[in-house]
């Protein structure tokens, strides 16, 4: 394992492409372990009480997120770099939601300090720099909001990929690739891995101040829908979230 990418031998096929599997991918983030029994309910507990808030969902996909937030009396607005994801999620938010096709690698269109809270669910690991995309979502977060963000785990990425045969570095940043089947198609995707104190670096280094890291288990209910799941994410995480003030 290197710093480059790494594609599937003979694959023109671009990496993350969610627009050519939007749907298949709504499908099967609505029911999921890792999404609707892991992760999912992991941030809206760290959201806690957001009745009035005004929250933005940074890489809102089809809108589970959104409309959960939403159902607990959020104002919500989402954004996602996905034009097919975000056809996905006006089916299911309806046309009056504040839905915008927008890159977190690029300027966001907000004024500063338009909301209280930021959620980033499962997308900054898209990014090479944080530096940028932290910058943007400060600024449109008012003094004392939250950013609640999460991520692949790296621990558990690097030793999938010792396991796999290479022994990348823990310490370096890198590129690696996966590839998903989504409704029996392939879906080549493509992320980065940081280590934890990369990443800490980066919250701090924007202006943010760490309240939480946290490191969940699935909720009880996943144990009979998915029980060799459940007994591996119950005893060694896949994904780190973290709640982060804007100072």
């Amino acid at each position: 394992m290197t710093s480059e990418d790494h594609p599937f031998p003979g694959d023109p096929t671009p990496t993350n492409d969610y627009d050519s599997f939007s749907e298949a991918y709504a499908a099967e983030n609505e029911a999921s372990l890792m999404n609707a029994y892991y992760e999912r309910p992991t941030v809206l507990e760290l959201a806690g009480e957001v009745a009035g808030r005004r929250i933005l969902d940074a890489g809102c996909g089809s809108g589970p997120l959104f409309a959960a937030l939403r159902d607990r009396g959020a104002i919500v607005t989402g954004i996602d770099a996905s034009a097919g994801m975000l056809e996905q999620a006006r089916r299911r938010l309806g046309t009056d939601a504040d839905l915008r096709l927008a890159d977190l690698a690029e300027p966001l269109p907000f004024p500063d300090d338009s909301f209280d809270d930021v959620v980033a669910s499962l997308v900054l690991h898209y990014l090479r720099d944080w530096e940028p995309t932290l910058a943007e979502l400060r600024r449109v977060l008012r003094t004392g909001g939250r950013l609640i963000a999460s991520v692949d785990h790296p621990f558990a990425i690097n030793l999938m990929h010792r396991l796999s045969g290479p022994r990348p570095d823990y310490f370096a940043t890198y590129n690696w690739t996966e590839e998903w089947n989504l409704g029996g198609r392939p879906a080549r995707m493509s992320f980065w891995h940081r280590p934890l104190h990369a990443m800490t670096d980066a919250f701090t280094a924007a202006g943010f101040r760490i309240s939480v890291i946290s490191e969940p288990k699935p909720v009880p209910a996943a144990r009979e829908l998915f029980p060799d799941g459940f007994r591996l994410l119950n005893t060694f995480p896949s994904f780190l979230f973290f709640v982060v003030r804007a100072d």
